[in-house]
């Protein structure tokens, strides 16, 4: 079987999943959260410590929907940490690839949430510090599908990603990306090596435009479709996108009373892995996406209403 194509469960694969990615909580602030400076005290309707990352929330989207996940990232030695450590082993997503770094503290985002918008302050801590030396490449043979999150936030690891993803590719791994936002706004970081390595690329269409700089979400799917076999774009309220070769299919969200977006793109990228693994048609792993994605926004954070597949409507 090709590295191209989803593999059928394995007794000697135990994940179906492994996840390497940046791994810090949220503290979401939700209401009205536009400060105030000049040592105003401004109170908020609601504020929610939680998993966060777009990696983590990923993980957890996808063990939510039943996929066996491990993970990969790094933590310092503090309570968020610990937070982040704990949170996703009650999840039951495997933790022993986790770093443990007595010398950096770990990272740290506040979101300010105003329903269908919402402002990111990050502290980038441990974010970028995981190296590629530190990856326990024995994973590799264990699972059947690796999902690389926040590759621009990964400093550290984003020289080596075409080393991790070759890697990966010789044991028998498919790949998914989801670069998220580029703070630096280059919109590259050697995205040119590593797009030919991915097999479901998974941008939003901002991000999407921004890499591809073209001008149109048609041109820009265009520009990429001879480099990555299937490409899921995640269109907000409208929905998602997805384009295959010459197959493009277009799904919309289910309807929710929406109170905070944070990490609905990365449940959506967790539907739409989940479809692939299956072997799924592109119009159905698309509308798992999309319902994953618009069910998220139920609750505070990127995990508390997380979907499970029956919740969305889709059986196995």
């Amino acid at each position: 079987m090709s590295a191209s194509a989803p593999m059928s469960p394995d007794s000697e694969r135990p994940f179906d999943l492994l996840v390497v990615g940046e791994l810090n909580p949220d503290l979401v602030l939700r209401g009205d959260v536009t400060p105030a400076f000049g040592q105003v005290e401004q109170l908020v309707d609601d504020a929610t410590l939680t998993i966060g990352s777009s990696s983590a929330i990923f993980a957890c989207g996808a063990a939510r929907l039943g996929l066996r996940v491990a993970f990969v990232g790094k933590i310092g030695d503090d309570i968020f940490g610990h937070f982040m450590r704990d949170e996703l082993a009650g999840r039951r997503i495997d933790v022993s690839g986790v770093v443990v770094d007595q010398d950096i503290r770990t990272g740290l985002s506040v979101i300010l949430s105003r329903g269908n918008d919402r402002a990111i302050l990050t502290y980038s801590g441990s974010i970028g510090a995981l190296h590629y030396e530190e990856i326990d490449l024995r994973l590799l043979g264990r699972a059947r599908h690796l999902h690389l999150g926040a590759y621009f936030m990964l400093d550290t690891l984003r020289p080596h990603v075409p080393l991790l993803f070759a890697a990966a590719r010789s044991a028998g791994l498919t790949l998914s990306l989801d670069t998220n936002y580029d703070p630096s706004e280059q919109w590259n970081g050697g995205l040119d090596e590593v797009l030919p390595l991915v097999d479901v690329f998974l941008p939003n269409e901002a991000e999407l435009l921004a890499i591809t700089r073209q001008a149109t979400l048609d041109d820009a799917l265009d520009s990429l479709t001879s480099q990555v076999p299937l490409i899921g774009v995640k269109l907000g309220v409208k929905g998602g996108l997805a384009r295959r070769g010459n197959e493009t299919v277009q799904a919309a969200p289910l309807p929710v009373q929406v109170k905070d977006t944070t990490g609905a793109g990365d449940s959506f990228d967790a539907g739409f892995v989940y479809g692939y693994l299956q072997g799924w048609t592109l119009e159905r792993t698309l509308r798992l996406a999309c319902a994953c994605g618009a069910l998220s926004t139920r609750a505070a954070g990127g995990t508390a209403a997380q979907p499970t597949l029956r919740e969305t409507g889709e059986v196995a």
